[in-house]
C-alpha cells in the first residue's frame, strides 16, 4: 500500500491555521484521498493530557526545559500511536503544527539552541518529517489582535510581542532554509485569498502525488 502524506501547517496565533486546516483538509478529500486532521501538542488521550498541562495558567512555574521535554513527550506518544499509523495504512495526515513549532517557540522563543531541538526530534521522530509544510505568515500585531477575539488566552499566548517576533522570525528562517518543503502563505490577506493559495498548493501536491 503506497503510504499516506504528511502535511504540516504552521504559524504564529491569530493566522488562522483552524480555519484554513479544515479548508485544506476538504480540498485534498476532493482530489480522493482519505485524510485525518490532528494536532499539537496533543492527538491522543495522553498527550492530550500533556497538552493541558503546558497551556494551564497552573500555580507552579514551568521552567523553559520542563516545557521543551513535555512538547516533545506530546509529540512522541503522538507519533507513534496516530501520525505513523495512519500514514502507513495510506491515509494523509494534516497536523496543526509539528517539530517546527518547537523550533520556533522554543528555538526562538525561548532561546534553546536549535542543535539540541533538533537531537530531540531525531530521537523522537527519526526519518519522519513532513512532505509539505505550509507557513500561514501575518504580522505579529495582526496576529495577536486575532488571537485576542477568541478569548482568554493560555499560558503560551501571554508572553508579550517581543517573543512572538522571534517566534515569526525563527519561522521565516526555517522556511528559508527548506524551500523544498515550506510553502509561505500570507494570512494577512482576506480569506478568499488565503484559500485560493492553499487551493493552488493542494492542487500541485496531489498532481505530483499521482
Amino acid at each position: 500500500m503506497k503510504p499516506g502524506r504528511f502535511i504540516t501547517v504552521e504559524g504564529i496565533e491569530g493566522v488562522g491555521k483552524t480555519t484554513n486546516i479544515r479548508f485544506l483538509t476538504s480540498a485534498v478529500e476532493a482530489h480522493g484521498h482519505t485524510v485525518l486532521t490532528t494536532r499539537e501538542p496533543g492527538g491522543t488521550p495522553m498527550a492530550d493530557r500533556i497538552r493541558e498541562l503546558l497551556i494551564e495558567h497552573g500555580d507552579e512555574p514551568m521552567p523553559d526545559i520542563a516545557e521543551l521535554l513535555l512538547m516533545f513527550a506530546s509529540r512522541a506518544l503522538h507519533v507513534n500511536n496516530v501520525i505513523q499509523p495512519a500514514l502507513a495504512a495510506g491515509t494523509w495526515v494534516i497536523c496543526d503544527r509539528f517539530t517546527d513549532s518547537t523550533r520556533a517557540y522554543q528555538g526562538g522563543g525561548r532561546g534553546f539552541p536549535q542543535q539540541d531541538i533538533n537531537r530531540l526530534a531525531d530521537w523522537v521522530h527519526g526519518d519522519l518529517q513532513p512532505d509539505l509544510t505550509i507557513l500561514l505568515d501575518a504580522p505579529v500585531e495582526m496576529g495577536m489582535r486575532r488571537a485576542g477575539r477568541r478569548g482568554e488566552p493560555d499560558r503560551i499566548e501571554i508572553e508579550r510581542d517581543g517573543f512572538f517576533d522571534r517566534v515569526r522570525a525563527c519561522y521565516l528562517q526555517l522556511a528559508a532554509a527548506e524551500p523544498d518543503r515550506f510553502v509561505i502563505v500570507d494570512a494577512s490577506q482576506d480569506l478568499e485569498a488565503v484559500r485560493r493559495a492553499i487551493e493552488g498548493i493542494c492542487a500541485a501536491l496531489c498532481a505530483n502525488d499521482n
